[in-house]
């Protein structure tokens, strides 16, 4: 069924907050396949008459990260899909401008449901470019980009927009997360402290250039450019929750305040010839305050493809379970927690799931159960039903074995990443292949998995590495780091790297730890490739 957008008086050029909200709402009870279409043109979306409602939202806001007044997880969105089955929302190259702060797009308990042809553009967000353009001995001058907007208010100038208003020396002394380009490198991108750190006295010389004065200047260069921005993930991309066959098809987003997608409790994500970077043609580096895509206790297949990922906060992708500690045995009945302040409030435990009791302290499976009955008690507690507690104790972690999907990395391109390329942490068949590693500044594959700080699981089984192209990065072109801290055996097992092409300088190479069935082979390098193996059985073909 072709549905046009204009015909519920959705018009290219006007605020269709509410006329889209309405019409998605009809839509919905509408059986069967479908489009709504859109005449290619901007539609515009307003905070302030956005869908809203508490969400928890994997790896956002931490617990002691809301501040005083505030309404704990309120989250509101341009786009809100609740329910909708067979759908496909086709853009036709239109973008979508948001004015205000918001995430893009929720999708929650929706099936076979396709977002395509659409760009994502924020107005005037609150991130914000300070470019070095002098330095003195006691001063720096500084070009602030030209569409951030901003006041003098009480003697302190502000960064000012819908929804905010920023003081220029906002966590200036706390910041550690602020991202630096350098100017003899515009590949790369890396945390520092903030710019304004230490600045005695800021004056404005003219418009969109101030003069800062510093006891001294040492770490400035002329070309260096800053990215200053909030921290807290409150507002994201794209939230898709507990929801299954969801595709991402030619969808560009220019700017996330969190993280660009999150996928969590989810099954068959595909995302293809997609661009989470800065609009094109503009002179911005950055386009997303945290990870591009954070995947997390789903389930199938997850698919990204030919797609462009530039300038993230964090990583370009995460994949990963949760390690639940047990923290109440009683006869059949055992109690789990979230233990990671960002992650909570959600159930991804589902009866008929088959979960591992995990040894925190060597990562190793001590023994299985199958889940009988899941209720979310609290917002950081799950009580769980099971059919044998046989190998449960008290303090260790539950990892589920039936949310670890098959994973597949093929033909992006990745640059400008803050941390790691791709991070994963599970136990489906991997596929990591034809990438462009073009700049990480940290290892450009980190596969990890541990239970005592981020709790994110587990043990990986049968992952392929091949054709890629590793650029520049800070560490490793692959490293494979369980946080375990007794070696009793392997924790990941069967990594097979061949075929690529390293081209990263003196940095780069490999790193096993409690690793067995890694085979490397025929892999192309301009300079010696480094090999560590700690308790790990690897296996090098010359």
């Amino acid at each position: 069924m072709e549905i046009n957008a204009i015909d519920y008086d959705i018009k290219a050029g006007e605020d269709v907050t509410v006329a889209l909200q309405k019409a998605l709402c009809e839509i919905a009870k509408i059986k069967g396949d479908k489009t709504l279409s859109f005449e290619k043109g901007e539609y515009h979306f307003h905070s302030s008459k956005a869908c809203s409602r508490v969400l928890y939202i994997t790896n956002t806001v931490g617990d002691k990260q809301w501040k005083r007044g505030e309404v704990q997880h309120l989250n509101r969105a341009a786009l809100w899909l609740e329910n909708q089955q067979d759908l496909t929302l086709d853009g036709n190259g239109s973008v979508f401008v948001l004015h205000g702060r918001m995430t893009n797009a929720v999708l929650i308990g929706c099936k076979n449901v396709r977002l395509k042809n659409i760009t994502f553009r924020t107005e005037n967000p609150d991130m914000h470019e300070l470019e070095v353009v002098r330095v003195g001995k006691f001063h720096v001058e500084f070009a602030v980009d030209k569409g951030s907007r901003y006041h003098k208010i009480n003697c302190q100038y502000c960064f000012v927009g819908e929804d905010y208003r920023s003081r220029f020396t906002k966590h200036s002394n706390t910041a550690y997360w602020i991202g630096k380009v350098s100017a003899d490198d515009t590949d790369s991108i890396c945390r520092v402290a903030h710019p304004l750190r230490g600045a005695l006295y800021i004056k404005e010389i003219e418009p969109h250039l101030f003069k800062v004065t510093f006891v001294k200047t040492g770490r400035f260069k002329v070309g260096d450019r800053y990215y200053v921005y909030d921290e807290r993930r409150k507002y994201n991309g794209i939230f898709v929750d507990r929801c299954e066959r969801i595709t991402l098809e030619s969808i560009e987003q220019n700017f996330n305040y969190g993280l660009a997608l999150v996928c969590q409790d989810s099954a068959d994500i595909d995302v293809a010839g997609c661009r989470f970077a800065p609009k094109e043609g503009s002179d911005f580096l950055m386009a997303s305050a945290a990870d591009f895509i954070q995947i997390c206790m789903c389930r199938g297949k997850v698919s990204v493809r030919d797609s462009e990922f530039v300038g993230a906060g964090d990583d370009c992708i995460n994949v990963h379970g949760i390690h639940f500690k047990i923290v109440k045995i009683k006869e059949d009945t055992v109690e789990v927690k979230f233990c990671h302040h960002q992650t909570h409030g959600f159930n991804p435990l589902k009866a008929g799931d088959r979960i591992a009791f995990i040894a925190p302290t060597t990562l190793l499976e001590q023994g299985r159960a199958k889940i009988v009955d899941s209720q979310l008690v609290d917002e950081h507690t799950i009580r769980l039903k099971l059919d044998s507690v046989a190998g449960a104790k008290i303090g260790e972690v539950i990892e589920n074995k039936s949310a670890v999907p098959e994973f597949e990395f093929v033909r992006n391109r990745m640059n400008r990443i803050i941390t790691r390329g791709v991070l994963m942490t599970g136990g489906g068949k991997a596929l990591i292949a034809d990438n462009d590693f073009v700049s990480t500044s940290m290892h450009s594959i980190l596969i990890s998995d541990d239970a005592k700080s981020w709790f994110e699981s587990g043990n990986v089984n049968g992952v392929e590495i091949t054709r890629n192209r590793f650029g520049r990065c800070v560490g490793y072109n692959v490293q494979v780091l369980p946080e375990n801290t007794v070696h009793e055996g392997a924790v990941h097992k069967d990594i097979y790297i061949h075929d690529n092409e390293i081209n990263s300088g003196d940095e780069g190479g490999f790193y096993f730890k409690s690793t067995d069935g890694v085979v490397i082979e025929n892999n192309v390098s301009e300079k010696p490739v480094k090999t560590v193996a700690i308790n790990s059985q690897v296996k090098e073909v010359k």
